[in-house]
């Protein structure tokens, strides 16, 4: 292929950002590869879609992680976008930056730039902010963030059960602090999913100096003499090779970018030869620092109180479900898989919130599953902070098989003791009167666990992946580091990466923004370096 100014390695959250900015300056000519396909599936733009997308191939990796020691021994499907927008196409749609104290702890990591008051103005700059312009929140932006189109009436008296609790009521998450509880906003236009392919590949499609493959998927990256000259990728069942006169940016995500790494000679020099590729440069933090935030399910029988189980469960409630859709882009169509937020503390000694709730009215027993056939709710809590660390690593020089993906849920004694300070904080809500009316009955994990050590076993039953993989990445002022603050990859010249990867500490919320603003920095540092 002809030699291209920028080479852009993943179409998803960050991806598409990045190719809208870089080819703004009409000099630049722009590749943007996309290992998925095109987003016209329609259940993608429907928000209740997820259902669908998750662990689709034609929408989703569909990776799963290796037996986890954490869960009693489960392995977990892995959910990661493979398709244009990458996670988010099929994702919560949860608008959520996280603490100003996640990016202020960055900064003292070494990254410098990256402090809460220097990533603000990222975040402001692709927001459309739906209450418009203000100090936290930007207008006129491509990143569409709207009020919920939906309450349940067993939601509201959740939360003011969580206020009776001690926990306090909030109407934006996002302003630095996010303590308090309330329905979420989401990344919707008019209730319909709102992902990037749509906010920043739509408005650059049309430049004659972008060029989108779909269905081209990287093999591995072309290295000459300590820098990296291009991509060899696959494309229609044909190896091809395009070549970047600038840069390369890889946006392949925390499972995607290390992989491609790995897979081009890039990582720890025995992981390689364990999975018989050739080391070309030894850089051994190459998918290490693999973090998620663990969700515990729990579940409750309620009586007195509608559910979406019911309405999901019947003929008539899935119509009317429909009908309302179809008529108001509202309801349990228009849902984001959670709706009520909570932030608040597992204990006096935290400095700010380290537990988040994505409160349900519906249940099941894993992703997947049908609804269960009685009226229940879900509240699903994660630890923010986890000190647990895995890894993704290459299994074998084949660039189409799956990574090894080893998350080591719980491995750490202070993230199996937040695991049951949050299942106890969380009875103590249903306790409350405003949800005790409603007879709550624990069907999940229940009540015979009741000792430290029987809920550190239930928290290993019931964890599963809320889909937040970050750091394999990590950037850093230290040796050790994949990257620098500048983004750029320490071991060999011309490659950045921009992505979720990057994160050295995984961030107090949701992940998708976060990534989001990393690819407006990005841009914004490779567009002031190469003028």
């Amino acid at each position: 292929m002809d030699q291209f100014d920028y080479i852009v390695v993943g179409a998803g959250s960050a991806g598409c950002v990045i190719a809208n900015r870089l080819s703004a300056e009409r000099g630049n000519r722009v590749l943007l590869l996309e290992a998925g396909g095109s987003d016209n599936y329609h259940w993608i733009h429907i928000p209740v879609g997820y259902l669908y997308c998750i662990n689709n191939p034609r929408t989703d990796w569909c990776f799963t992680t290796e037996k986890e020691e954490g869960l009693n021994g489960r392995s977990l499907i892995y959910p990661r976008g493979k398709v244009l927008g990458g996670c988010s196409s099929i994702n919560g749609m949860i608008y959520m930056r996280g603490q100003a104290r996640d990016y202020d702890l960055w900064r003292q990591l070494g990254c410098t730039g990256w402090g809460w008051e220097d990533v603000l103005p990222f975040f402001k700059k692709s927001e459309d902010f739906y209450k418009g312009a203000s100090e936290m929140h930007g207008s006129g932006g491509e990143w569409r963030v709207e009020k919920a189109r939906v309450t349940w009436a067993v939601l509201d008296a959740f939360q003011k059960a969580a206020t009776e609790a001690g926990i306090p009521e909030t109407d934006d998450f996002n302003r630095g602090n996010n303590e308090g509880s309330g329905y979420f906003d989401v990344n919707q236009r008019s209730g319909v999913r709102w992902n990037t392919s749509k906010a920043f590949l739509g408005p650059a499609r049309n430049r004659s100096n972008l060029t989108i493959l779909t269905k081209a998927q990287a093999r591995r990256l072309i290295i000459e003499n300590g820098e990296v000259k291009g991509v060899e990728f696959q494309h229609d069942g044909v190896v091809k090779r395009a070549y970047a006169k600038r840069e390369t940016v890889l946006s392949a995500g925390a499972i995607g970018s290390p992989h491609l790494l790995e897979l081009s000679g890039v990582g720890s020099g025995p992981v390689l030869q364990n999975a018989g590729v050739e080391l070309v440069k030894e850089v051994k933090g190459v998918g290490e620092n693999l973090q998620d935030h663990l969700q515990l399910r729990l579940v409750y029988k309620v009586t007195g109180v509608p559910t979406l189980n019911e309405k999901a469960s019947s003929l008539f409630g899935k119509a009317s479900i429909g009908v309302e859709y179809l008529l108001k882009r509202s309801g349990p169509m228009a849902m984001a898989p959670s709706q009520l937020g909570i932030f608040t503390r597992s204990g006096p000694d935290k400095e700010t919130p380290d537990l988040q709730y994505h409160v349900q009215p519906v249940s099941l027993d894993k992703f997947g599953d049908s609804v269960h056939p009685f009226p229940a709710m879900t509240a699903s809590v994660c630890n923010l902070r986890p000190d647990s660390r895995g890894s993704v690593h290459v299994k074998g020089p084949d660039f189409a098989a799956q990574p090894e993906i080893r998350p080591h849920y719980l491995s750490e004694q202070s993230d199996r003791d937040v695991a049951v300070k949050a299942i106890r904080l969380t009875r103590r809500i249903v306790e409350q009167p405003s949800f005790a009316r409603f007879r709550p009955e624990e069907y999940r994990p229940g009540p015979s666990y009741e000792s430290d050590a029987d809920l550190e076993r239930a928290a290993g039953e019931i964890g599963t992946t809320i889909f937040h993989p970050v750091g394999t990445c990590r950037m850093g002022a230290d040796h050790e580091s994949v990257v620098d603050p500048h983004l750029k990859l320490r071991a060999l010249g011309r490659l950045r990466i921009a992505d979720a990867s990057v994160m050295p500490r995984i961030t107090s919320g949701n992940t998708n923004s976060p990534t989001i603003m990393i690819a407006e920095k990005a841009a914004a540092m490779i567009l002031a370096e190469n003028r």
